[in-house]
């Protein structure tokens, strides 16, 4: 059974298919003149397989009760598999409140602690969802391993999440496994012609995609994930980006689109114009034009209106936000040593002289390994770095060499052995300075991010100075 009424009046409530999706016609594109079609549905869960939660306790679907409970975001997914045009993510600041901004990114587990403070301090939050300041589904692993802490030990708590869809479809079972109720996708176009407009690139694994090809690569598996997200009994919102001359024409076809998808709620949302983005000189919509628009797509779905585009790190009420509050307590949490299990009491060190931490990941020939004794820290073992120029397979090695390692503290890494690395088990720590200061921080709780110096080129934005042969 369906419940849908206009989220001005009433809540969403989602407990099957939708009624009005016969056969669910998926758009037709024009890029190819061919429809995109996404895999057939997928058996819905039964019901006695889900944990009971009051999905109407989620504020930003029922504006009925936003003065009654809260979220908390959680910012856990710092990278980003799409470039949209309108977009600027900011870590480390504290002056905006949009998304893709937080003043820290956590790991799961700091997250699932922070989220133990938080409702310490604000028993009314109802929902922990993950919305950046990436996207979560660039950040696969630390998103599903927050999602696994907190279903297990806040079985009441409703998680959410929000994506730009282009990752989300080899996670979607595992999502209702773990009783994940809201899923908000960003759509903002159906048509492969508009979306070239919005998109710079668009990467899949290894490979970037820009233009047309871009366009029709992210919209198919956005039109995949909503027919599968529906499918698995997950309650759908799509936001849709305003962007006057680029799409504003083509929001209506949007709605239309979605709700034939079995979409239960659509978000159409201002620009919020960025400096130093393609779209900075566009100027964001006004509210009559914003309301015109809601009310001609509200012919094909329901329409939120209450949204307060949050920051990647928002927490609280919708109408009583407690992120600037809570702000000191996310950089505490920021801080925690990650947890020590017994097969990894080590921390290894990219180092030319064994005195600081001051070597670039894919230059470093061998690792100290270090260990803790009392307050002192003592050098175990120096181990050979796997030969460069073995791409991924060098930084498979690098986690086997160091599997007993907690940590790995280097002066520079790149994304992707940060992100293979992370997931063998290994924590990769960039700072600068003396080594003992490092391993404090590892051991004790420290923050390794403050012993960082700010470099105007890094190797994850492209500005590595090496030879190119250690990381790939």
């Amino acid at each position: 059974m369906n419940i849908k009424t206009d989220s001005a009046q009433g809540p969403i409530t989602d407990h099957g298919s939708h009624p009005q999706v016969s056969g669910h016609r998926v758009p037709q594109v024009a890029a190819s003149g061919t429809a995109m079609r996404a895999p057939a549905r997928e058996p819905a869960r039964s019901p006695q397989d889900v944990v009971p939660r009051d999905r109407l306790q989620h504020p930003c679907f029922n504006p009925a009760v936003k003065g009654q409970f809260g979220r908390v975001h959680l910012p856990v997914a710092p990278h980003c598999n799409i470039k949209c045009n309108y977009c600027d993510r900011k870590y480390d600041c504290v002056n905006e409140s949009r998304p893709g901004v937080t003043s820290t990114v956590l790991a799961p587990d700091q997250a699932l602690v922070y989220l133990d403070r938080v409702l310490e301090k604000e028993p009314r939050i109802s929902v922990a969802g993950i919305a950046g300041p990436g996207d979560p589904f660039a950040n696969a692993e630390a998103t599903m391993e927050t999602v696994r802490l907190i279903s297990e030990k806040h079985p009441q708590m409703l998680l959410c999440l929000s994506s730009n869809g282009m990752n989300i479809g080899p996670h979607i079972l595992e999502l209702a496994a773990l009783n994940v109720s809201h899923v908000t996708i960003t759509v903002n176009a159906v048509d492969p012609a508009v979306g070239e407009k919005i998109y710079g690139w668009v990467r899949d694994g290894k490979i970037l995609y820009r233009g047309r090809q871009a366009a029709e690569l992210l919209l198919s598996r956005q039109l995949e994930a909503v027919r599968r997200l529906k499918a698995a009994g997950i309650t759908v919102k799509i936001n849709c980006i305003m962007i006057p001359g680029i799409n504003d024409h083509h929001i209506p076809a949007v709605a239309e689109a979605m709700r034939d998808l079995g979409a239960d709620l659509f978000n159409c949302m201002a620009l919020f114009p960025n400096a130093g983005t393609p779209f900075a000189d566009i100027l964001e919509p006004g509210k009559q034009e914003l309301a015109a628009m809601r009310a001609r797509a509200e012919e094909f779905l329901p329409q939120m209106r209450h949204c307060t585009r949050c920051r990647a790190d928002a927490v609280g009420l919708l109408g009583e936000d407690r992120s600037t509050e809570m702000q000191g307590c996310l950089a505490a949490c920021a801080t925690l040593p990650p947890p020590a299990p017994a097969d990894r009491p080590y921390v290894a060190v990219a180092t030319m002289e064994g005195i600081l931490v001051n070597q670039h990941l894919g230059e470093a020939e061998t690792f100290q390994v270090f260990e803790r004794q009392g307050e002192e820290y003592r050098l175990v073992a120096e181990r050979p770095a796997p030969p460069q120029g073995g791409g991924v397979r060098r930084w498979i090695s690098v986690g086997r060499t160091l599997n007993d390692c907690r940590a790995l503290l280097v002066s520079a890494v790149g994304q992707t052995p940060a992100e293979i690395l992370r997931e063998s088990g290994l924590r990769v720590v960039e700072m600068n300075g003396f080594i003992n200061e490092g391993l404090k921080a590892i051991y004790k709780g420290g923050n390794p991010a403050v012993l960082k110096t700010r470099q105007v080129k890094s190797c994850s934005s492209g500005g590595c100075s090496g030879t190119g042969v250690g990381c790939g």
